[in-house]
């Protein structure tokens, strides 16, 4: 038996090794016995301790450093009156408050603004170069934009040219800093409040389910504004790298938002699937995780399953939503959503690296889609025979996934940390949980 049955795309061999094909992209994953046993994650033994004066500086993203990115669009701050959000600060007053969230823009963009220009057309609104003049008037805020496309001319070789350059001529280009279609949506904290070590991370499970959710909808209040300020983008990708082993640059909690000028192979897939079985999520994987026993947790809101046939052990929260677009979502919704994600991240830990990759319909799409997120725990290397054979080998499989978090969502929702009100067997196990055909 080479592969899994015809039409079944998760199936356990007499000998335990496990075959799974993804439904959606045919990617082939085998986990064999032994290698799915291996740990998920091996700590640093070596403990460096961190002098409580640094918690705020150690790299460019923490608190202390504000001006060590680009002039930021948006901050999150909590006040007396809840959370408030601030847009545009001049220079001066960035250290006037403590920012819970950040929205700044890639230094080094995908897709950087001449990219937009050069194959678009695309030029800037009055109201961004407006807002290069303004900010550079300052004194402070005329320095960080030099610093900071100093730094760029720096990373693309161009460093000798650009100290050549008039001051007014190497100001022309601030403008791109402020039109740039690539967002980073960073948190406040680097390592969690109190921490001694510099391994004591403050990742996503770390925060609590209220900051969670705020930090998801910033995201997601994000991506649609960069829809609204980049015409030509046909998709806004969003992922989360989690430590370096995983992409990061930094070991310090953020999100990234790319606009991109085509769907991409993945979701160009996806909506293929979607022209000719609309309901292939629901029936290819919710009813299928339902049926083996694969589900983690679910709510009114979202469920989240073990998901099958990834190149990394992977697991996947569902919107149950009507709407696809994830700024449609209700404020209950999206807080649904993110209790679920944040739940699988505080399972995982802080130790794993993982990618965070969200699908949703993109706007221009006809075909339904469920806004839904992967999360991949980048815990083996890919290598010449997943090259050579286009067979993946996993050293954990959706079963054994599925236990594992379980067991950690339980324990965690004993001590409050996750808001979770059906975990594991407490779940329905309900065929047809979605509705975003309806």
């Amino acid at each position: 038996m080479g592969q899994p049955a015809s039409g079944e795309p998760l199936v356990r061999l007499p000998d335990g090794t496990v075959k799974q094909v993804s439904p959606l992209t045919g990617t082939v994953v085998w986990t064999v016995p032994g290698r799915g046993r291996r740990a998920h994650a091996v700590p640093d033994q070596q403990r460096v301790a961190v002098d409580a004066a640094e918690h705020d500086r150690l790299c460019e993203f923490c608190s202390a450093r504000y001006l060590d990115t680009p002039p930021e669009k948006s901050r999150l701050v909590l006040t007396s009156d809840g959370p408030q959000v601030l847009e545009h600060l001049p220079a001066p007053r960035l250290g006037e408050s403590v920012a819970e969230l950040r929205r700044v823009p890639n230094l080094y963009e995908i897709l950087s603004v001449e990219y937009w220009r050069a194959n678009h057309g695309y030029q800037p609104s009055p109201e961004l170069l407006g807002r290069a003049t303004a900010y550079t008037a300052d004194p402070l805020g005329r320095s960080h934009v030099l610093d900071m496309l100093g730094r760029r001319a720096a990373a693309t070789g161009l460093s000798g040219v650009w100290a050549t350059e008039p001051e007014v001529e190497r100001l022309a280009q601030a403008v791109d800093l402020f039109a740039g279609s690539h967002d980073v949506v960073v948190a406040r904290r680097h390592l969690v409040d109190g921490a001694r070590y510099a391994d004591e991370l403050a990742g996503a499970g770390t925060l609590t389910p209220d900051e969670h959710e705020r930090y998801l909808a910033f995201t997601v209040d994000a991506m649609q504004g960069l829809y609204r300020a980049q015409p030509f983008a046909r998709y806004v990708a969003v992922f989360q790298n989690w430590l370096r082993a995983a992409g990061a640059s930094f070991d310090h909690l953020h999100k990234q938002l790319v606009a991109i000028d085509e769907f991409g192979p993945q979701t160009e897939r996806e909506l293929a699937r979607l022209a000719a079985e609309p309901d292939v999520y629901t029936t290819a994987i919710l009813d299928h995780a339902a049926a083996h026993r694969l589900v983690v947790a679910e709510n009114e809101y979202a469920i989240a399953v073990a998901g099958v046939g990834h190149r990394y052990p992977a697991l996947e929260v569902y919107s149950r939503s009507t709407h696809h677009l994830p700024w449609e979502h209700t404020a209950a919704e999206v807080r649904g959503f993110s209790d679920l994600l944040h739940g699988l991240h505080a399972a995982t830990g802080v130790d794993v690296p993982t990618n965070e990759e969200w699908h949703y319909r993109p706007p221009s799409a006809a075909e339904p889609m469920p806004w839904h997120v992967v999360l991949k725990l980048r815990v083996s290397t890919l290598a010449g025979f997943e090259g050579g054979t286009k067979i993946n080998v996993n050293t954990i499989d959706p079963y054994t996934l599925r236990d594992r978090t379980v067991a950690a969502l339980r324990i965690l929702r004993e001590q409050g940390r996750v808001a979770a009100p059906a975990i594991g067997d407490e779940c329905s196990h309900d065929l047809g949980v979605l509705h975003y055909t309806d």
